[in-house]
């Protein structure tokens, strides 16, 4: 429930629309549901203004099935993050209006569109490789209300592709770079730009990249300012961030 939802039952019951009863029934799963193997929290997005986020790795996909429909059933928007089809597939059964987002694993029911910021955000990658992380991001920043300039394939061994979408890259209030390898592209955009820059190191690479460290240890020693930095591979840690930072007043 949403503070919208919250906000009509109140109304309805101040109003003499509903009894005492009615809204009882209506605010039975508040603040949070034990369905044994999870609790869902009907409250996140009242406290966060950020719907309920499933992580469905290392979930069964009966379980994932289960948690949409009881969320679904509420009303309220929901995502799912590293989802596969056949999750995505169990939740489709149950709730038709829920969306695939293939590449970036994420699963949405939006019923109730947020508004949309102003200022975009961007999201831009050093190489192809990197577009999963960099998908899972974008998806996640446009879901929670969020305009998304991408800009892939741009790393450091081509500088010139980057320094070319500088005047984009200017108009967005935050910045994701994501970045296998090295990690060097995210320094570079925080020694161009005056908008804070969110990194995020990728477990593209070679042996010596050790799975994403390197890139993960470049960016938490980087010699730019105003550069955060997330765990590797996180790219729905960082939209969520941006959209945080994109939509503060």
């Amino acid at each position: 429930m949403n503070r919208e939802g919250l906000k009509k039952i109140l109304e309805e019951l101040s109003e003499g629309k509903i009894n005492v009863d009615d809204a009882i029934e209506k605010l039975k799963y508040f603040p949070f549901s034990d369905l044994g193997f999870a609790r869902i929290d009907h409250q996140r997005e009242i406290r966060t203004g950020y719907p309920e986020i499933v992580f469905c790795e290392g979930k069964t996909t009966e379980q994932v099935r289960n948690i949409f429909k009881h969320i679904s059933d509420t009303g309220q928007n929901v995502l799912g993050t590293r989802a596969t089809e056949d999750k995505f597939n169990a939740v489709h059964s149950i709730a038709p209006e829920a969306i695939w987002h293939k590449e970036a694993r994420i699963i949405s029911i939006i019923r109730e569109k947020p508004k949309t910021a102003e200022s975009p955000v961007a999201v831009i990658t050093a190489g192809t490789s990197d577009i999963p992380v960099a998908e899972e991001a974008a998806v996640t920043c446009e879901l929670l209300g969020n305009r998304v300039t991408r800009i892939y394939d741009a790393g450091v061994a081509g500088i010139h592709r980057l320094l070319h979408q500088l005047p984009e890259i200017k108009k967005c209030r935050v910045v994701i770079v994501i970045a296998g390898m090295e990690g060097a592209l995210a320094s570079v955009v925080g020694g161009l730009i005056d908008k804070p820059v969110i990194a995020v190191p990728t477990s593209v690479g070679y042996g010596a990249n050790f799975k994403g460290v390197s890139a993960l240890l470049a960016m938490l020693t980087s010699c730019a300012s105003g550069v955060s930095v997330v765990n590797i591979d996180n790219g729905f840690g960082a939209g969520f961030n941006a959209s945080m930072i994109n939509q503060l007043k």
